[in-house]
């Protein structure tokens, strides 16, 4: 069968997957290809090239529920958790790709649905991107933490000095779903606060 741009990142996903993006080598996907490991660099130049592409045929992948009818906050909420799930299903390839400068770009299905959402919450257009740059950084760095296992360890931190009455740290561990709710309950809250102080500004104003 010949080699096609989408079998090699299919392929490449299939081992980042199981072996993480550092086992990744361009002789160990031609391996698995059966083919000649220089056969691969006629469709791509490199391994950086092969991850960028791996990592844009995930990204068009993402599919979330459009609720245009929906309260911004509960589009944002499902937005999120939908990509959440997305980081989930293939953690080593986005805990790598968390970590790249360029991991968004405009036609991204996220970051155009992301930006959609806050124009119909009133968000001004000028605005949009900044306020959607600080929203996916603070989920990226949440969902970083979470794959690579900082947040359960945090999380499990003991305080230096436990509160009267209290015996040590709780028996039960880290509630992640929970924990994850809360950085978008504290997202959400923090932009309704910026639109009522907009609208009472330009109340103000008039």
């Amino acid at each position: 069968m010949p080699l096609t741009e989408a079998g090699i990142y299919a392929a490449a996903l299939q081992l980042i997957d199981t072996d993480g993006v550092e086992a990744l080598t361009m002789r160990k996907l031609a391996t698995v290809l059966d083919a000649n490991p220089m056969s691969l660099y006629h469709h791509v130049p490199n391994k950086d090239a092969l991850l960028r592409g791996v990592a844009r045929m995930v990204g068009a992948q993402f599919r979330t529920v459009t609720l245009e009818d929906a309260p911004w906050q509960e589009r944002i909420r499902l937005l999120a958790t939908d990509f959440r799930t997305l980081a989930h299903r293939h953690p080593k390839l986005m805990a790598y790709s968390f970590g790249q400068p360029d991991f968004l770009q405009p036609e991204d299905p996220f970051w155009a649905a992301l930006t959609a959402i806050l124009e119909a919450a009133g968000v001004p257009r000028s605005e949009v991107p900044q306020i959607a740059a600080v929203m996916c950084a603070v989920v990226v760095g949440v969902l970083t933490a979470e794959l690579n296992g900082a947040l359960h360890r945090w999380a499990n931190l003991e305080p230096t000095a436990p509160a009267a009455g209290e015996n040590g740290a709780a028996d039960a561990g880290p509630d992640e779903d929970r924990m994850f709710r809360l950085v978008l309950d504290t997202i959400i809250s923090g932009l309704e606060s910026q639109l009522a102080a907009d609208r009472n500004g330009q109340g103000a104003g008039h």
